[in-house]
């Protein structure tokens, strides 16, 4: 299994959005995304020079219906594949 990429949540809204998810408000300091066919939205937090933990990355790749390997994926090179 490879690790996920740690790096602050603006990067990761970046690759959330490459699958599919959108920007739908912003609350405070984090980013509430939608996909249509998801009861759920992915709450991302966009803090000044920190990073996002690797627990919190897991649950919102694993509520996006991803793998970790499909996320890095997304991360590094671009759309997901299906």
């Amino acid at each position: 299994m490879s690790k996920l990429p740690v790096a602050p949540g603006g990067k990761h809204i970046a690759a959330f959005k490459r699958d599919g998810w959108v920007v739908d408000r912003i609350e405070g300091s984090h980013h509430i995304l939608i996909k249509e066919g998801y009861s759920y939205h992915l709450s991302i937090p966009v803090h000044k020079g920190k990073d996002i933990d690797t627990g919190l990355l897991k649950k919102l790749v694993r509520y996006a219906g991803l793998t970790n390997e499909e996320y890095i994926d997304l991360y590094f090179r671009g759309k997901r594949k299906r």
